[in-house]
């Protein structure tokens, strides 16, 4: 079997091996393949019977430029970046990687949260600026520092991830509620399911763990932000276009939302012109909550799974069946 990885850097630096793949036939790996250059894709792929990808996008026009393609597999959970239904008209399987990263990318959400609440990385710079050494008190802080016993997180999208983060949430001492379309006894045991706006109206945190579907997309926007508590900080870690942009940083301009933690975008890598990159107390980070190596060895270790599984003649994790 041929196999060709299209963009392989973010998941393996170098720290991890490709060995796995290695051991399923002949491998080639491209630390990156050009987005918007569907030619170099094409060549790339060439003879390849099986492609893998992380964000190279797989369109109907590369798979019907490339017959040879028998299996697809994605490097990631969200799998937007393949038409899917071309690769199912042609009984191409794509298999993507769920589950991987629940403890990384909850644990990521927390750490979001806390930043916001101590804004420990500006203070740390203080003190190595000399700030603490040379001054009157003996301690200072620059922003209101805030304890999240007894206030009420609100998590939208309740499965394995989030209810991953109101674990960690109630051991900080926080009430959970929960909004979601499947609730589950394991989250009734974390949390309260309520309706969306009984969310709004009674967060003090709001995180976002939901799929971006067509009815979740621009979910927090001018007028869920309407609904909220003034002062309430907003958390997401899952997809960037959940969030209306525009919406986001004028109420963080405006003091309705007091602080939003961000580790996704609406376009990644971020543009300069993102309105978010101008917003009052907006932190945000290189869309990473996925990428401890322990995380990304999982997903490796699945990946391949899921190939071998594939030529053994059944597909795992296919999400056009």
């Amino acid at each position: 079997m041929e196999i060709v990885i299209l963009d392989g850097y973010t998941e393996n630096p170098g720290d991890l091996s490709w060995e796995g793949f290695e051991k399923l036939g002949k491998l080639t790996v491209y630390d990156r393949t050009f987005l918007g250059d569907y030619t170099e894709i094409i060549q790339r792929i060439g003879s390849a019977d099986a492609v893998i990808t992380n964000k190279t996008p797989i369109s109907a026009e590369v798979i019907k430029a490339c017959p040879s393609i028998r299996y697809i597999g994605i490097l990631a959970t969200g799998y937007n970046v393949v038409d899917v239904q071309a690769a199912k008209e042609r009984k191409i399987p794509v298999c993507n990687i769920p589950s991987y990263g629940t403890a990384a990318v909850g644990q990521f959400a927390i750490a979001l949260l806390l930043e916001i609440c101590h804004h420990i990385g500006h203070h740390d710079q203080a003190v190595h600026e000399g700030r603490w050494e040379h001054h009157k008190d003996w301690c200072f802080w620059d922003y209101p520092l805030i304890e999240l016993a007894d206030k009420t997180m609100g998590i939208i999208g309740f499965g394995r991830i989030g209810q991953t983060t109101g674990t960690i949430a109630k051991a900080l001492g926080m009430k959970v509620l929960a909004h979601d379309g499947q609730p589950n006894e394991q989250g009734k045991a974390i949390g309260v399911y309520v309706s969306l706006d009984e969310l709004f109206a009674q967060s003090d945190v709001i995180c976002l763990h939901c799929p971006l579907f067509p009815e979740t997309q621009g979910l927090i926007n001018r007028a869920s932000i309407a609904k909220m508590k003034d002062g309430v900080i907003i958390i997401n870690n899952s997809r960037g276009p959940l969030i209306v942009e525009q919406d986001l940083s004028d109420a963080l301009n405006s003091g309705k939302v007091y602080a939003a933690g961000l580790d996704v975008v609406s376009t990644e890598p971020i543009k300069g012109d993102n309105p978010l990159l101008r917003a009052k107390n907006c932190f945000i980070s290189p869309h990473i909550s996925w990428a401890p190596k322990e995380s990304r060895r999982r997903l490796m270790n699945i990946a391949v799974d899921n190939l071998a599984a594939f030529i053994n003649g059944k597909a795992n994790n296919v999400v056009n069946p």
